[in-house]
């Protein structure tokens, strides 16, 4: 089983130790703050009050034969590069680290994480991208060309074929999935909604009101959709 070091539990830490947890990944969470230690010694399988910058106690923690560890302190830019050098010395496989600016996070890669994130940065740009792109529900970075991005059906698509609407040609997008809410009925009687995947969809496949289309395209192209 996958095991993961989370150091520091502010909001960025908490979110991902809570996640990891919560899809059976073994999480060691560590932290200076005894409060956070306590409320999360219930979630995760081991939490510790400890200085990530005390290599004696890291390695008394077994951290070493971890999978990955997650540096994911706040503004103390002094213990997260600090730490990150330890952990490399440890070989630890995967070192992901927590940025604060373009110039911590050359100093983090240059002391051996081997992935930096921008938790703050990343949800203002999405942010900025669903007020700008309503339609756009998500989109991911998949090369410096390509997204791949989850977009509501327009509305003159609604009760078209894709082999109709020549969503290739037109518009150089690659749909590989449909999301469908599909309605559902309990045992009690009550209507809800499930959501169903169509994955690789046939050309034949009528879009419905309430699709979200799952594509693959440039950017400016997946923005086309919009105008539609």
């Amino acid at each position: 089983m996958k095991q993961v070091a989370v150091i520091g539990l502010g909001t960025f830490g908490a979110a991902v130790a809570k996640e990891l947890s919560n899809r059976k990944v073994q999480v060691l969470a560590i932290d200076i703050n005894e409060e956070k230690i306590e409320e999360f010694s219930s979630i995760v399988t081991q939490a510790v009050v400890a200085d990530a910058t005390d290599e004696k106690t890291m390695r008394e923690l077994g951290i070493q034969e971890l999978d990955t560890v997650v540096i994911a302190t706040g503004e103390n830019r002094e213990a997260s590069i600090l730490a990150t050098l330890i952990f490399k010395e440890m070989e630890i496989k995967h070192i992901i680290a927590k940025g604060l600016d373009a110039l911590h996070a050359r100093v983090l890669q240059k002391c051996g994480a081997d992935k930096i994130v921008f938790p703050e940065r990343d949800m203002g740009a999405k942010l900025a991208e669903m007020l700008v792109s309503p339609n756009i529900v998500d989109k991911i970075r998949i090369s410096s060309e390509y997204n791949l991005a989850e977009v509501m059906v327009p509305k003159a698509f609604i009760n078209e074929t894709i082999k109709n609407l020549d969503i290739r040609a037109k518009y150089k997008l690659h749909i590989i999935g449909i999301k469908r809410k599909e309605p559902t009925v309990s045992e009690d009687g009550d209507t809800d909604f499930s959501e169903e995947l169509v994955i690789a969809p046939p050309p034949s496949e009528v879009l419905q009101d309430g699709d979200t289309l799952v594509i693959i395209g440039k950017y400016p192209d997946i923005e086309k959709i919009k105008k539609v």
